[in-house]
């Protein structure tokens, strides 16, 4: 493949799975407003609980456009005859469905929803990968594609899942960092707007070297890599 077709199409994966991410919550949002313009005035403590709820549900489906992703990718690299594309897949898809199965269960509860709601999300987080997976496998092996075929498959659901997870850290995860510092340093702010200054509050140090040593990292094994 011509490496600038390459190029634009892990481009395109991976903005595909960003742009899903980011249109649930607008699409949430669109359809509370006109909810919100279209019914009288309710008490404020129905309008917490259903921010609280949307937001839940938001996590929850960007959560599992993730997973379904990942899924898809497992999928066809057990179609594919490459054993060791199976492998890298597998353990890439295995190791980081803990963490983000507690990082979904953290918020749900930080978020106040009750325990069998929490249990309901986390579910249909927990199914929607392995379900995605054997549908995926059947389709291929049924349509009867070429192992090139199959591995490009696999390729494409990696990149749209880097795509929503790229959303993930951009939107949400570095936000949330920044205003814990925010949080923590507020009295000094208090401090510095009493007498004329401002101290702008940022990442820190260890949150700001971890950023690039996970950026960093990917190219680096990229280099010690293979062509093949």
């Amino acid at each position: 493949m011509d490496g600038a077709v390459a190029v634009i199409l892990i481009s395109l994966a991976m903005f595909v799975g960003c742009f899903l991410l980011g249109l649930i919550p607008l699409l949430i949002n669109f359809s509370q407003q006109d909810e919100y313009n279209s019914i009288p005035p309710v008490s404020p403590f129905l309008v917490s609980r259903a921010s609280v709820y949307s937001g839940s549900t938001t996590a929850t489906l960007g959560l599992l456009i993730h997973a379904a992703a990942d899924g898809m990718a497992l999928g066809a690299a057990v179609a594919s005859s490459q054993v060791s594309v199976q492998v890298i897949v597998f353990f890439a898809v295995i190791l980081h469905k803990a963490p983000a199965a507690f990082g979904l269960v953290s918020f749900l509860m930080h978020a106040g929803l009750e325990k069998s709601t929490v249990q309901k999300h986390l579910l249909a987080f927990s199914c929607a990968a392995p379900l995605m997976a054997i549908s995926t496998y059947f389709i291929l092996i049924a349509t009867g594609g070429s192992s090139e075929h199959r591995l490009g498959v696999t390729g494409i659901s990696m990149l749209v899942s880097a795509g929503t997870f790229l959303y993930v850290a951009t939107v949400h995860v570095l936000p949330e960092i920044n205003s814990r510092g925010q949080q923590r340093s507020g009295h000094v702010h208090h401090h510095h707007a009493e007498t004329g200054a401002y101290r702008h509050t940022g990442l820190g140090l260890m949150e700001s070297i971890t950023l690039v040593a996970g950026a960093g990292l990917p190219v680096l094994l990229a280099l010690g890599l293979p062509d093949e």
